[in-house]
């Protein structure tokens, strides 16, 4: 399963941007899509991920109140909003999608990450 990201640019403390991520057309079964974040020297972190559940997603401590993540099933796309952006938002945003195969174990995908760099 292929992952595109959009939407990671260059903003100022306190503006918005929006991400968004396509899985491959045709791709089924995809349980979970979300988005991690890596800065540099930093873990690889969770920034919210929502599953076939879409009123039940989770949220990274950090992003909690600022960031919105949603998902459009039918066309397996995902988007996260983020909101009152801090420098330390700064990082490389990744996609992930977990996807169930027909022989009922799971694979793991992710995008090519996009850089979301947020000036003071």
């Amino acid at each position: 399963v292929q992952l595109v990201e959009s939407g990671g640019g260059l903003v100022q403390a306190g503006d918005s941007l929006r991400l968004s991520c396509a899985a491959s057309p045709g791709t089924l079964n995809i349980n979970v899509m979300g988005w991690y974040r890596q800065a540099p020297g930093k873990q690889r972190e969770l920034v919210a991920l929502i599953g076939t559940a879409v009123d039940n997603p989770r949220y990274g401590d950090s992003v909690k109140g600022r960031f919105t993540i949603a998902r459009d099933s039918a066309k397996n796309t995902v988007t996260l909003q983020m909101n009152s952006l801090k420098p330390e938002d700064t990082a490389v945003y990744y996609c992930h999608a977990i996807i169930q195969r027909p022989e009922g174990d799971y694979d793991s995908s992710w995008g090519q990450g996009t850089q979301v760099t947020v000036s003071s």
